[in-house]
Parts: C-alpha cells; sequence; structure tokens
C-alpha cells in the first residue's frame, strides 16, 4: 500500500490541526517532541530539529574533507589568534 502523502484536516476553534498518526511514524515524530514551523513558498512546513540538525551536518559534509576534524580545526584557529594577542 503506497504511503499516504496529501491529507485535508480542519483547523480547530483554537487554531490546532492534528497531524495524522501515519504521517508522524513517517516523519519520526513522537509525543513530546519539539518541532519547527517555517513559512516556505506560501506553505507551512513542519520539520523537527532532529530532522533540521540532520540536514545541516549533510551541507556542512559536502565541504569537509574526509577525516578533517572542524573542531580541531577551530582550536588550532583559536590557538594562533591567541598567540597574536
Amino acid at each position: 500500500m503506497p504511503m499516504q502523502t496529501e491529507s485535508r484536516m480542519r483547523i480547530n476553534e483554537n487554531g490546532r490541526v492534528v497531524i495524522p498518526a501515519s504521517f508522524r511514524k513517517v516523519l519520526g515524530i513522537n509525543i513530546g517532541d519539539e518541532v519547527v514551523l517555517r513559512i516556505e513558498d506560501d506553505e507551512l512546513r513542519i520539520s523537527t530539529l532532529k530532522h533540521r540538525i540532520e540536514r545541516a551536518r549533510r551541507l556542512v559534509r559536502k565541504h569537509v574533507k574526509p577525516g578533517a576534524s572542524l573542531v580541531d580545526e577551530f582550536i588550532a584557529e583559536r590557538r594562533e589568534a591567541a598567540k597574536r594577542e
């Protein structure tokens, strides 16, 4: 059975909308999780902090050489800057 990717919902009197369980399951959203709401291209997008962090990590990995440590590079730069102060 194909995954449902669209659903019509009504917003209640408090401005709330229920995210269907099947959507929460696919996105890995659990009770108590914090989500981020963003308006993009006139659409409301909902994502989890976990997914946003992973997306940022993937973007950074594209620009970092394999085996390189950004932490080690940062510490080395700070030590050099401290020597010059």
